[in-house]
């Protein structure tokens, strides 16, 4: 696998990384539930996934995308060329591209969460590999719809998922992220244990 493709690969999930982390840190408020129950008699989400959340998430995940579109558009022009690092198609293009990345990972981690309270999973605990793939996968459905919409309206002149996504990138995440995902995870709960015994 040639390194060009891990910064690529890398380069076009950071939007997704930085939603997924964003709805975490920022999240709290109103459940997207409202506090509703399935007809199981548990939550349909829980607190944990919350409207703040989700919006937060998706806005500061489309920022981050919006800075490394510009960066791209430099770098495109650069010694850097030969990476070809994708600018979601410029603007205004790249805001329908990275709201479908940022959104699509957090519907995806919605979807999850409510199989997970089905199963009787409760908030807080793991449901490997589910938790970890979750928002990548649901990432990659999103964007390919809107890349497929996109190019079906003319609207772009190429489609911009099989354009930018190759079977090695998806290999390449799904088998990274996971990784990642519990590292995160595990910096993020020792911060908040010792965040909480400083109290």
């Amino acid at each position: 696998m040639d390194y060009t493709v891990i910064v690529q690969a890398f380069w076009i999930i950071i939007p997704v990384y930085v939603a997924n982390a964003s709805a975490v840190i920022v999240g709290g408020g109103t459940p997207i539930d409202f506090g509703r129950t399935w007809k199981d008699g548990r939550r349909v989400l829980g607190d944990g996934k919350t409207w703040r959340g989700l919006l937060a998430g998706t806005f500061l995940g489309m920022t981050a995308g919006f800075g490394l579109s510009v960066a791209a558009s430099y770098l495109q022009m650069s010694d850097y060329a030969y990476l070809r690092l994708t600018n979601f198609e410029g603007f205004p293009m790249m805001i329908l591209l990275l709201f479908s990345l940022c959104f699509g990972a957090l519907v995806g981690d919605l979807v999850e969460s409510f199989f997970k309270r089905r199963i009787g999973i409760e908030r807080g605990k793991d449901w490997i590999p589910f938790d970890q793939l979750d928002f990548l996968v649901g990432a990659i459905v999103s964007s390919f719809l809107m890349s497929e919409l996109l190019y079906t309206l003319h609207l772009t002149c190429h489609d911009w998922f099989l354009h930018n996504i190759t079977v090695w990138h998806l290999l390449l995440l799904l088998v990274v992220t996971p990784f990642i995902h519990v590292t995160a995870n595990v910096l993020f709960r020792r911060g908040r244990s010792r965040r909480l015994a400083k109290q």
